[in-house]
């Protein structure tokens, strides 16, 4: 058992502790953290944050264009966020088959391509919002079937295109 007292000294040994620079890892005490430089901004998390933030940013403007491009109208099944979200779901397949048959990619390519472009183009935000504007007018139809088919077919784009990609790699002999 231990009471915190110190040690009595041994025969040849001094009395007084070494210096923290000169003991043993094991032997700092919990007292005296060890003293870390923090890492460049290059090193660490910072550029996987910008590869995110990067990618978001274009996934965006992406949906924003689409929204723009073919706006849906207010009451209506949102088709224009439908559509994105399920091709959305479809690219992340693809992108995963791809990362996952043709070996080690580089380590921003899942967080800018995944994360942050389709994360930033998907819009399950938007689709939630749609879904309790619809049923807040009185559409309730509408926003069950948008609740359901949106899920069901997102989930359903994904495997099909995971599983697409992975046939069409596999059958080329482009697998590792």
């Amino acid at each position: 058992m231990t009471t915190g007292a110190p040690r009595p000294a041994t025969s040849g040994a001094t009395a007084r502790p070494a210096a923290p620079h000169t003991a043993e890892p094991s032997e700092l005490s919990a007292e005296q953290p060890a003293r870390s430089r923090p890492q460049p901004p290059w090193q660490g998390q910072w550029p996987v944050v910008g590869a995110v933030a990067l990618g978001g940013g274009i996934g965006a403007a992406l949906r924003y264009g689409a929204t723009l491009l073919w706006p849906t109208a207010p009451g209506t099944f949102p088709t224009t966020v439908f559509l994105v979200n399920v091709v959305g779901c479809a690219l992340m397949g693809v992108l995963m088959a791809l990362i996952t048959e043709r070996g080690t990619p580089h380590p921003l390519l899942r967080p800018f391509l995944g994360t942050g472009v389709l994360g930033g183009f998907t819009t399950f935000s938007t689709y939630t919002a749609d879904i309790r504007h619809l049923t807040d007018t009185g559409r309730l139809a509408v926003g069950l079937a948008y609740l359901a088919a949106t899920l069901l077919a997102a989930l359903a784009a994904v495997w099909a295109a995971h599983a697409g990609t992975r046939y069409a790699l596999t059958r080329r002999g482009g697998a590792r």
